[in-house]
């Protein structure tokens, strides 16, 4: 059945699998979690032990891996962590569609997690086909109108070009670029994870494997987020008070 949706919003079940009285259940969840990585437990079994104990379902698990890291984990993160005060005339790599899903997903309605990391994080998935949605345009142009209030001038989005619709992406955004004269470069990469590990470059993302090997990166979607989308609902899982 071909996917007809015209926006990044939440799935039917999440009014109710994330209602404020689910919230404790997920936040212990995330914190016991956290607390078995950190004891150098497996993902895939310490998830499954969590979510079987808090009779959790999938979308709520998903929600807790994405949620929760170890405190390894943590530390090596907020050290290598740039303020965004001192992101100003320096050059940024962003994770394509790690940003943009993320910020059309705020902007559609679509649950939105904060980690213990600090990061913000979605439930949306691409499964492989990259599909524009209302919220596409608007959410590039909120990107680039916060790159320029922040003083970053340059900017190179990484997207993954084993994604369906990546070709057509990068021509929509390079066609936005020039009219608005962002100086923006886009690549399709197969995988851009690799090059945001090695970057020199500040990386804007919240994937937990770029973010435990770049150098150094910055919460661009976070900031975003809280400076322009006051009113999105962020489900707090971090644990901090």
């Amino acid at each position: 059945m071909p996917d007809k949706r015209t926006h990044r919003g939440p799935h039917p079940a999440d009014a109710k699998l994330f209602a404020p009285n689910a919230i404790p259940n997920l936040q212990s969840a995330t914190a016991d979690f956290s607390l078995l990585l950190t004891k150098g437990y497996a993902e895939k079994s310490a998830l499954k032990l969590v979510g079987d104990k808090f009779s959790l379902t999938e979308r709520q698990r998903l929600a807790v891996m994405r949620s929760a890291c170890s405190d390894q984990h943590l530390a090596s993160r907020n050290q290598s962590c740039i303020a965004l005060k001192n992101l100003a005339g320096r050059p940024i790599a962003i994770d394509g569609y790690n940003v943009l899903i993320t910020v059309e997903a705020a902007m559609s309605g679509g649950v939105i997690f904060k980690g213990r990391d600090g990061c913000f994080r979605d439930l949306a998935s691409i499964h492989g086909t990259y599909r524009k949605v209302t919220e596409t345009i608007p959410a590039l142009q909120l990107i680039a109108d916060f790159l320029k209030e922040i003083g970053v001038n340059q900017a190179v989005w990484l997207l993954d070009s084993p994604v369906s619709n990546s070709g057509r992406l990068k021509t929509l955004m390079v066609e936005l670029a020039h009219k608005s004269g962002w100086n923006w470069e886009i690549e399709l990469l197969l995988s851009p994870d690799a090059e945001l590990k090695k970057t020199d470059a500040v990386v804007a993302s919240s994937d937990s494997v770029v973010l435990d090997a770049c150098k150094r990166w910055s919460n661009l979607a976070v900031e975003i987020i809280k400076h322009k989308l006051a009113s999105v609902r962020v489900i707090d899982l971090s644990g901090s008070d």
